[in-house]
């Protein structure tokens, strides 16, 4: 497929959603849980019918999903000749990656992509025509070609949800951290959404000299990891259990006690999780010290965090990794913003990940 450099050059003719609706092959998903749900959601709103569902050969025990009951894959080869594979949920794991490649390259598949919190809006073939102009000027203050071709590749994944735009352009944390950014320079940071502090421990093997982190972390039970880890940790943590925003207030939190918590929308009412209020404050209120490095990922709310960092980012300069994937808006709004507070370097990278989550920002001195 062609590599394309500038928004500009991508072509808008096709529409995932409209290939699907006019399919006329069973519609299998594969996998179960808050992705499926999100899927099927938007295919009812497009017409588009799923014949069945299949889970990996461990999660298979035939249980009943949106009251069909889930086949393996040597099932579902058994009971039709030919069919569609729709991959419902989100993987970096080896194995499971290598799965996925195998069946796209047995079976017609397609990777469909919803926004991570449910109150943005769909990035599909209507979503890219109307912000065409704003996408355009956000791929073109990136600072090299890698981040402009990556920037294209997952919009054209976006529109398509076909796997050889996710397996392109991708890099190590490695490439990320020693090649873009300067982790071995770092002492005093800030992680903002720092779950259970795998992150920190990440960012730990590339910065040596670290010496204290100001964390984050809304939910109550991620928040306790995290204080247990910063008992033992070699440098100093001061967790603060809120959400990072653009002012002091409280917030409604839908808490899964994992990476899915978040302050956004109504999917805490669809799947059931518990919904709570939070406190949230401006990292500017909290941190008056020296910064080197601020890590944003923060579930949907990166933007206000940015906002509640301004201070901060304005005194100190630090540099900036920002998750760029959990709202469709965020492929515009995050590097027009970052741009506006004052960084001139702005890259963009992704891991290797199924669907095109692991995207960040990344803004140098």
């Amino acid at each position: 497929m062609k590599i394309c450099h500038t928004v500009n050059e991508i072509e808008v003719s096709y529409d995932m959603w409209r290939e699907l609706r006019e399919c006329e092959k069973p519609i299998v998903m594969y996998g179960m849980g808050n992705g499926a749900d999100k899927i099927l959601a938007v295919f009812s709103e497009h017409g588009i019918k799923v014949a069945d569902f299949f889970a990996s050969d461990g999660f298979v025990r035939h249980q009943l999903f949106h009251g069909k009951v889930v086949m393996s894959y040597a099932e579902i080869c058994e009971k039709y000749d030919d069919f569609v594979i729709v991959v419902s949920f989100g993987s970096q794991l080896p194995d499971v990656l290598a799965n996925i490649y195998k069946l796209d390259a047995e079976r017609e598949l397609y990777i469909p992509d919803v926004p991570v919190v449910s109150d943005s809006e769909l990035f599909d073939l209507s979503f890219f025509k109307a912000h065409r102009d704003e996408l355009s000027v956000a791929c073109e203050i990136l600072s090299d070609e890698l981040s402009r071709q990556t920037f294209c590749d997952v919009i054209l994944y976006k529109l398509t949800g076909k796997l050889e735009y996710l397996r392109r352009h991708t890099v190590t944390p490695d490439e990320v951290m020693n090649r873009v950014l300067h982790a071995k320079d770092y002492r005093k940071t800030a992680d903002l959404g720092a779950y259970n502090g795998d992150s920190i421990r990440e960012l730990a093997a590339y910065a040596p000299a670290l010496s204290h982190i100001c964390a984050f972390e809304p939910d109550l039970r991620n928040f306790k990891k995290l204080c247990t880890f910063a008992e033992t940790a070699p440098y100093k943590i001061t967790a603060c259990n809120c959400a990072a925003w653009n002012e002091e207030q409280m917030l409604s939190f839908t808490s899964g006690g994992n990476r899915n918590s978040t302050l956004m929308g109504d999917v805490g009412v669809k799947t059931g999780a518990k919904i709570k209020s939070v406190a949230a404050a401006r990292l500017d209120s909290v941190y008056g010290g020296k910064c080197d490095y601020i890590k944003y990922d923060v579930e949907g709310a990166e933007y206000e965090a940015l906002l509640g960092s301004r201070e901060v980012i304005a005194r100190e300069r630090p540099e900036l990794l920002v998750s760029m994937y959990h709202r469709s808006e965020d492929m515009y709004r995050l590097p027009m913003l970052v741009r506006e507070l004052g960084y001139r370097k702005l890259y963009l990278r992704r891991y290797e990940y199924v669907p095109a989550w692991d995207l960040n920002l990344l803004a140098t001195k």
